[in-house]
């Protein structure tokens, strides 16, 4: 039966006696905290301790570190402190106690900065090396997905297909059209300022025209979708991992792939071209806006001049772009959302990657496609 703790403090000269006994538990914490800061005061002036654990019927980690602890407040002061009458049953976790915290960790060695350099960038080229597997890894299985859906068409899941049209392209129209209109608005704006110089206003509609279907359109819109949708599909996918739910597929059968990766990258694969077209013309509209109030020229001649600048080749040009590069979102954004462990942190990590990775892969998609084009003089 456990018994109320007790601490008997008897100074002798020199020497302080103490006489811990009862239960010294866990159970007993805010009692056994207050009977060792009551004799705090005794142990910094007594040259000698001596702990008779005698009496001490009961005894936890708690309770063993207490008296621990007040044996090396007194050798932090420079005396002795001896422990004595300790039970059998209790001597190994007094033992255990007594190595806690005893050994100063080693000096960390200090690294050569070169090769300290070179380990840094063998470590990227690791991770590099493992990002370009993970992506490989998930367009293998999504081309596999398709071929099985090729295969039976009805295995294709419409409603999950539709509803991700729905988010990623009707939702995300409203905040394409206000960027990209804005991004063409400034373009005129800019480029009229500097034009004027010169007396070439005229020549603002060709860089809009060109800049915005051939490129900044498409570009601009992926970076968006990479950072709307493509962290929303890594959330969702990394959500899904945490609780286990990917693994509940795969045990009922399911290929996850099928049901859950293939219907969101096709999503993406159709909207990004719509997306695109609308957000060109809304930055076309922008630039017109702009060349009619900032710069004088009217619309029917803003219209005139982009006819004769612009070509259905630079059209051609961004929409061509345009399912690569929600095939690349889509597919780093739903890889990363597998790599997610069991924590909230890997969960926010692995999305910041994905937004990361999309937008570097996306550029460099699009220097791709401006040096192909370009060699096949489009």
């Amino acid at each position: 039966m456990a018994t109320a703790p007790l601490l008997t403090a008897t100074p002798s000269g020199d020497t302080l006696e103490l006489r811990p006994g009862g239960s010294w538990t866990a159970a007993n914490a805010a009692t056994l905290e207050q009977l060792s800061d009551e004799v705090a005061p005794q142990l910094d002036r007594a040259g000698l301790v001596k702990v008779d654990m005698a009496e001490v019927r009961e005894l936890d980690t708690l309770g063993a570190w207490l008296l621990e602890k007040m044996s090396r407040r007194v050798a932090s002061a420079g005396h002795r402190a001896n422990t004595v009458g300790v039970a059998d049953n209790y001597t190994g976790l007094i033992d255990e106690v007594r190595q806690v915290n005893r050994r100063t960790p080693a000096p960390a060695p200090a690294r050569n900065p070169a090769v300290a350099k070179l380990s840094d960038i063998g470590r990227a080229t690791i991770g590099a090396r493992e990002d370009v597997a993970a992506f490989l890894q998930m367009l293998g299985a999504l081309c596999i997905a398709i071929l099985g859906v090729l295969r039976r068409p009805r295995s294709l899941r419409l409603t999950s297909l539709t509803y991700q049209l729905y988010r990623v392209g009707w939702q995300a129209i409203p905040i394409i059209v206000l960027i990209t209109f804005l991004i063409g608005a400034i373009i005129a704006q800019q480029g009229i300022f500097h034009f004027r110089k010169f007396g070439a206003d005229s020549y603002v509609v060709d860089m809009v025209g060109i800049l915005v279907l051939r490129e900044l359109g498409v570009l601009i819109v992926a970076i968006m979708v990479a950072g709307r949708s493509g962290s929303a599909y890594t959330a969702e996918l990394g959500s899904m991992k945490m609780r286990e739910e990917i693994d509940a597929l795969s045990t009922m059968g399911l290929d996850p792939i099928e049901v859950l990766m293939l219907p969101r990258i096709l999503a993406l694969i159709c909207a990004l071209p719509i997306l695109s077209f609308i957000g060109s013309m809304a930055a076309l509209y922008g630039g017109c806006l702009v060349a009619w109030f900032y710069g004088g020229m009217g619309p029917a001649i803003f219209l005139a001049r982009l006819h004769d600048a612009v070509s259905v080749t630079h059209f051609e040009v961004g929409i061509i772009k345009a399912p690569f590069m929600a095939l690349v979102i889509g597919i780093v954004a739903c890889s990363e959302g597998l790599r997610v462990k069991g924590s909230a942190e890997s969960l926010g990590k692995q999305t910041t990657t994905s937004v990361v990775k999309s937008i570097f892969l996306v550029i460099v998609l699009d220097g791709l496609f401006a040096v192909f084009f370009a060699s096949i003089g489009m």
